[in-house]
């Protein structure tokens, strides 16, 4: 089977997590801004987007190169075997990036590779006439940074935080793979309790019961790749069924969602049941002030609203300063809180044991990290 140069593409700061599972997976990765780096068959290729929970799509790397003119970038694109990727009939729709490069202009790259690969493709096939593209979708795109051209084949298509099981969704909802982000910066396992207090649609504590139950979180959707002529249907079944095999549908789960918009705690549920998780997530309508718990050694983890309107800043500054006189009895609990709101220490009352950098789409956002006291250990 063939091997391809690979690339899972992450939002900033978190492609660290990304690299630590494609490593859990078994690969040998090489971290980028923005991206992680590995190589594969593809069955990998379906493997990695079936159970990567935290990067956007799985692209093959076509080709790299340097290139300063249109001319060049033609003729190293069409130097490219674009055949053993791209039957006759391909689709193949060209999008484009450019940064700190000579070939800025994105719409006349996308131009040329388009008609470079057309051109390789028309010869190999002994066409005259324009290529059908009345076939599956393959996807190209061409990236250039600094000269440095990347040519690359999408693979995922919906980008992978389309889970499929968001029925609803509030008004600014944390996309799937930046939640199960968040858990996996967190001390949490599944023998431990797990809250999220301001839960909106769901999307923390469903991530979290899919970590606890073990379930590919691409296990409900398709990929682009599945429909090409050349990636077996029985390749697909079985890595789903061996993903099926390893789940674990006996841990007992403690994982709370609360909310004090009842509309809000109705959508969760919904997605929950969706998922296949209404038994294993608790979701309720409460407000932060008045939560209470005798469970012991738990993770909270939280993306409370931002307030970055002036008119919802006093609303939720408060909100924060509700949060920190409710958890700090918890203190065999660690505390998790995204936010965009620099002065949120000031507001909860409490200094962060750590703060980390992420981006909420392109929004920069601090998450700010409580960890727990450390036990005592008990001498014999």
């Amino acid at each position: 089977m063939k091997k391809f140069h690979l690339y899972a593409a992450t939002a900033s700061g978190i492609e660290a997590i990304a690299g630590r599972e494609l490593r859990d997976l078994g690969y040998e990765t090489q971290v980028e801004n923005g991206r992680v780096r590995f190589d594969g068959t593809i069955e990998d290729v379906l493997r990695a987007n079936l159970w990567l929970r935290t990067a956007d799509r799985v692209r093959i790397i076509v080709a790299e190169f340097d290139a300063v003119t249109f001319d060049e970038l033609f003729e190293a694109t069409k130097a490219v075997a674009w055949d053993e990727l791209l039957p006759m009939d391909a689709a193949f729709p060209v999008e484009g990036r450019s940064k700190k490069s000579q070939l800025h202009s994105v719409p006349d790259a996308q131009a040329i590779v388009k008609k470079a690969v057309a051109t390789k493709l028309a010869a190999v096939y002994h066409r005259r006439t324009r290529m059908p593209e009345t076939g599956a979708t393959y996807p190209l795109e061409v990236m250039i940074d600094k000269d440095h051209v990347m040519l690359t084949l999408d693979t995922t298509g919906s980008s992978l935080f389309k889970r499929g099981y968001r029925v609803g969704k509030g008004g600014a909802p944390l996309k799937e793979n930046m939640a199960a982000a968040l858990i996996a910066l967190t001390s949490w396992h599944k023998d431990m309790p797990f809250w999220d207090p301001v839960c909106g649609s769901g999307t923390i504590p469903i991530e979290a019961a899919m970590i606890g139950r073990n379930l590919a979180p691409g296990f409900n959707r398709d990929f682009t790749c599945e429909s090409w002529d050349w990636v077996p249907q029985e390749l697909s079944d079985k890595l789903r069924d061996e993903a099926d095999a390893k789940a674990d549908y006996d841990t007992p789960l403690q994982i709370f969602g609360t909310d004090i918009d009842e509309n809000m705690v109705a959508i969760a549920k919904r997605n929950a049941q969706e998922a296949g998780l209404s038994q294993d997530v608790t979701f309720s309508q409460l407000a932060v002030q008045d939560f209470k718990t005798d469970l012991k050694h738990g993770v909270i983890v939280a993306n409370p609203p931002y307030g970055e309107r002036l008119s919802d800043q006093a609303s939720v500054r408060e909100l924060y300063k509700q949060m920190g006189q409710v958890f700090k009895p918890l203190t065999d609990w660690s505390k998790y809180i995204l936010t965009a709101d620099l002065e949120f220490e000031h507001f909860y009352g409490q200094k962060a044991t750590k703060t980390r950098k992420l981006y909420n789409g392109a929004l920069r956002t601090d998450y700010f990290q409580f960890w727990a006291k450390r036990q005592p250990r008990h001498r014999d």
